[in-house]
């Protein structure tokens, strides 16, 4: 009975023990783990040893050609077209006649209308004589002087009207295609032909206002349109006056030489715009730049860890960033792996 209770003493003796052994070392591999955790490795990454440097400030805009002047050919008076002088697509010089409305009815009202002149003028010779004679009142007279101004204006707006048959091209320019034909009824409403003067195109564009102050006449800008590489000159002639309220932005209007007849209007114009130049700018690569929800962030080494920095940019170009605010000459900025950085995580930084 005895050896039988030492037995189970002695069992119960080496299962405690064996609890106990496992419970200590459980604990020391748990402090062990513990301590490895707290100690992060630090994370390679690539540096840049910011410098001063003078940055040619160009802002990329998006802008509409327009022809120098356009217009849409109409008739002033109704009437039947009795002959067409234009070519469709050809240029037309100032002041030729692109056009003639049939005006034998008006002609035969200004003959007419001649002819009441002529008798109100010799109403008009004889009042005045009979009144110097005092054989009429000069109530008469004003009468008859008045009939004959009466006629003579009639007289001036029939030729005004005849003259209006001829329409003319107001300007030198190309004439579009054509919407009528020789015999075709036209009234003021129909639009015969649109002319347009190619010869120099207007550059129409908006710039955000930070940057109005620095836009001024007589600046040469270059441009580019869609589906070619050829760069084409343009000169700033016109500023609007003030801001637009709506899009916060300022119109511009530049003047491009067109002689080679290469652009056409309405076409979209990607405009190069020159600014101020910066002496001293900080400009960054374009993937240091990490967005936030208020604004761009980046990160600069700060005794061996990284350090958060909010900045405010400008001007994007296709790889780098102009930098206002936030960075100073001589900081080294974190250029690579910023998208998985924390501020004050530890780093190796390798200079570049």
């Amino acid at each position: 009975m005895k050896i039988k209770h030492l037995i189970i003493t002695l069992l119960l003796l080496s299962i405690g023990g064996l609890i106990a052994y496992r419970i200590t070392k459980n604990n020391a591999e748990g402090d062990k783990g513990k301590g490895k955790g707290d100690k992060k490795d630090p994370i390679a990454v690539t540096g840049l040893v910011l410098k001063g440097q003078t940055f040619n400030n160009n802002l990329s805009l998006s802008g509409s050609i327009d022809a120098n002047e356009q217009v849409e050919i109409r008739s002033e008076v109704s009437g039947l077209v009795e002959r067409i002088n234009f070519q469709e697509g050809s240029n037309v010089a100032k002041g030729q006649v692109l056009f003639k409305i049939n005006d034998i009815e008006l002609r035969a009202q200004l003959a007419q209308a001649k002819t009441k002149e002529s008798l109100a003028f010799e109403n008009e010779r004889r009042a005045k004589l009979l009144l110097q004679k005092e054989a009429i009142s000069q109530e008469e007279y004003d009468i008859a002087s008045a009939d004959y101004r009466s006629a003579k204006a009639q007289t001036q707006l029939i030729s005004a009207q005849i003259g209006k048959t001829s329409v003319k091209a107001p300007f030198s320019g190309k004439i579009g295609l054509r919407n009528i034909s020789p015999g075709t009824y036209v009234t003021p409403a129909v639009l015969v032909a649109n002319l347009v003067n190619v010869g120099k195109l207007k550059i129409t564009f908006s710039i955000p206002e930070k940057y109005a102050s620095q836009i001024k006449l007589n600046t040469t800008l270059n441009f580019t349109v869609t589906n070619s590489t050829e760069k084409y000159a343009a000169k700033v002639y016109a500023i609007e006056p003030g801001i637009d309220i709506n899009t916060r932005t300022l119109q511009v209007r530049a003047l491009a030489d067109n002689s080679a007849g290469k652009l056409l209007p309405g076409t979209f114009a990607n405009i190069d715009l020159p600014l101020d130049m910066i002496k001293d700018a900080i400009v960054v690569p374009s993937q240091a730049i990490v967005p936030i929800q208020k604004g761009k962030k980046v990160y600069i080494t700060n005794n061996g860890q990284a350090k958060e920095v909010k900045v405010e940019t400008t001007t994007r170009t296709d790889t780098s960033v102009l930098v206002l605010s936030g960075l100073k000459i001589g900081d080294t900025l974190i250029t690579s792996g910023v998208m998985s950085l924390k501020d004050e995580a530890p780093i190796k930084v390798t200079v570049k």
